[in-house]
């Protein structure tokens, strides 16, 4: 009797075009694995950007932008002063100098002025107003309206924190009628508004101490 010899199966090697297939089908694999990856990391981009605004950093006060607030408070009062004596609308001026410099249509404002007895603490606009030019405080004279022809920063020291800044140092004004400077320390705090504009809300102002 003839044996039946079981029949060897022979594997065929798969051929290029097979191969081919795999391999893509492989890479649609990673693709997705990829996409997915990145729909999960764009997701949590975008979480991030709503706890932290991109433009928290770029709205940081810097060092210069309060060197020219502070510039431009020196030339507002010598301003204000020179609109007094050439018998100007100097009221308006002060509006818009208190307008430009401190927030009070912003928020809280800390003014402790120089001469001030009665009222010490001025937390109004009108009070600001008042003590710069005359107004609804009686012990006011009108600080600005001396008037000063100059104004001098000395900073000891500028801190910043992120939106927000403090200045600290002596301030020179120099009368226009005699040429003398009177010393003056001082205290700022500044913030960024909305629209990025650097504005006061702090400002405590003393003679120095005298034995």
């Amino acid at each position: 009797m003839q044996r039946d010899v079981p029949k060897r199966v022979r594997r065929m090697r798969p051929d290029k075009e097979e191969v081919m297939r795999e391999e893509v089908f492989h890479m649609l694999i990673e693709s997705v694995r990829f996409r997915r990856n990145f729909y999960v990391a764009f997701a949590l981009f975008v979480l991030f950007l709503g706890v932290f605004p991109a433009d928290a950093e770029v709205n940081g006060i810097t060092e210069e932008e309060v060197l020219h607030a502070q510039k431009g408070w020196a030339e507002g009062v010598v301003s204000i002063g020179g609109a007094y004596v050439d018998k100007k609308d100097y009221n308006a001026a002060a509006v818009r100098f208190v307008d430009a410099f401190y927030g009070y249509d912003q928020g809280p404002v800390l003014f402790k002025p120089t001469k001030a007895s009665a009222v010490k603490f001025r937390s109004t606009k009108e009070e600001a107003l008042s003590y710069f030019v005359k107004g609804s405080v009686p012990e006011d004279h009108g600080f600005v309206l001396q008037p000063w022809s100059n104004v001098r920063f000395e900073n000891a020291g500028i801190v910043i924190d992120g939106d927000s800044a403090l200045a600290m140092g002596v301030y020179y004004f120099t009368d226009a009628t005699t040429s003398e400077e009177v010393e003056v320390e001082y205290t700022f705090g500044y913030f960024k508004d909305e629209s990025g504009k650097i504005r006061i809300r702090l400002h405590h102002s003393s003679v120095p101490y005298a034995e």
